[in-house]
């Protein structure tokens, strides 16, 4: 594929000849792969600075519009397939084992609850259906709001006057909340390896990654402190059940995360805990009593289904004001009816039963999983949530593919991966909760089989 005559890219500023190669790529007169021209070459041609050249195609390569390539030039990007949560995307098997069809894979990928553990939304309907609500009303049905305030209390800084808001889920709530603290180009500090969503939020935002690694105890004090000192103004992080990782803080960790941020008291720190009453692990924040700028969100589509999609946000009131701004041009509110149903169910007892044994049988079935595995030589550490996160002594890849012909369809590590860049992941994420005994042996047997082969 040719390379784009620098005469067809206009502009004076950085700003403006990225605006010209982004309109050219939107008019389909650039394509995928076609090479722009040096740098040197563009800024002789525009009659401009070689440092306003090399900031332009900066700007393009943090957008994700073009990829620098080094001496091999820099080149228009494509559309890269963006990894999706909870489903298989038809053909992704293809990328792993394109002689094998699709619907001969048992899908160990998702990451979704099981169906048997969610409680039964039908008793609770009776109660859902009242008087209409209006324009003008309070937001927040006052029998869910008494609930929700008593299920964040015990986990906001002491002593903070927390606001609560409800949205469309933890992602919604994410994206909102970066949308109303950061402008384009802000950084934001994320942990990596990082849940799917928040890459897609940030990457979707225009904001720039900072990764910040995740070990054993959750995100590391040096990765914060170096995202910090690097610019982040936000930083998004998983306080137990770290997805894709499983990792939970001790609280050794939260106090040392929490010491590195007292330098930084109005970055907005989000503790996106999704997991909540499925956790095994107790709840530590990273949040000191100090902090300014601060917000809590909890789903429940882990434990009452991905579809009764609210999430409740506690935050900072500074914070509530700005996310209160940010959803009033929409979607003022979630739906009463939506409220008055989780509400409904989250008072019934047997409903609180099955979501406590939901969160036994995940934790259960990761240890059998991880000690089924360690039994056949590939160690694994169980960790907290849907998820087992297993290393592997080679590319995930090619343990991936190896696993596809033997009937497997698993998630590697380079999806959850912020750098596409970096080295090839040595890590799967497995789903295997639903697994009975006997195919959880023979799943050990043949990712033992895989990573040797």
């Amino acid at each position: 594929m040719g390379r784009v005559s620098a005469g067809t890219i206009t502009g004076a500023t950085a700003a403006e000849i990225a605006a010209s190669v982004r309109g050219l790529i939107e008019r389909g007169e650039l394509e995928p792969g076609q090479a722009l021209p040096p740098v040197r070459t563009l800024a002789e041609q525009l009659g401009v600075n070689r440092n306003t050249a090399v900031a332009a195609y900066t700007r393009l390569a943090r957008d994700g519009a073009v990829i620098a390539q080094g001496r091999a030039g820099t080149r228009v990007a494509g559309r890269p397939a963006v990894a999706q949560e909870g489903f298989a995307p038809a053909g992704r098997h293809r990328t792993l084992a394109p002689d094998v069809p699709a619907g001969t894979l048992r899908d160990l990928g998702t990451g979704n609850p099981a169906p048997s553990l969610i409680p039964d939304l039908a008793p609770a309907l009776a109660g859902v259906v009242g008087r209409p609500v209006l324009y003008g009303e309070p937001v927040i049905d006052p029998g869910f709001e008494a609930w929700a305030r008593a299920w964040v209390a015990p986990d906001v800084p002491t002593g903070a006057d927390a606001a609560l808001t409800l949205t469309s889920g933890a992602v919604d709530a994410i994206e909102r909340l970066l949308a109303a603290a950061l402008v384009r180009d802000d950084a934001v500090a994320l942990e990596d390896p990082c849940f799917l969503a928040s890459i897609q939020t940030v990457r979707h935002g225009g904001y720039r990654a900072i990764p910040v690694p995740v070990d054993e105890q959750g995100m590391t004090p040096d990765g914060l402190r170096a995202a910090l000192e690097a610019g982040a103004r936000a930083v998004v992080t998983t306080p137990r059940a770290q997805n894709p990782t499983g990792a939970s803080l001790g609280e050794g960790r939260a106090e040392e995360l929490r010491a590195v941020l007292a330098d930084h008291p109005y970055v907005l720190v989000i503790e996106d805990d999704y997991y909540s009453f499925l956790s095994r692990s107790a709840f530590r924040s990273i949040v000191g009593e100090g902090h300014r700028r601060w917000a809590l969100v909890r789903s429940v589509s882990k434990f009452l289904g991905p579809d009764l999609c609210l999430a409740v946000t506690a935050t900072d009131p500074a914070t509530a004001e700005r996310l209160a701004l940010r959803l009033s041009p929409g979607t003022t509110w979630v739906s009463h009816l939506l409220q008055r149903l989780a509400h409904g169910v989250l008072r019934d007892e047997a409903a609180l039963a099955l979501i406590e044994r939901a969160g036994d049988h995940y934790a259960e079935r990761n240890t059998a999983a991880a000690a089924a595995l360690t039994a056949q030589g590939v160690t694994v550490r169980p960790g907290d949530g849907m998820s087992l996160w297993v290393p592997v002594p080679r590319p995930a890849r090619e343990v991936a593919a190896e696993l596809a012909r033997r009937g497997w369809l698993v998630r590697t590590g380079d999806e959850f991966r912020l750098l596409p860049d970096a080295e090839p992941s040595r890590h799967l994420r497995l789903t295997v909760h639903d697994l009975g005994p006997a195919e959880l042996e023979q799943l050990a047997a043949d990712l033992a089989a895989a990573a040797r082969a």
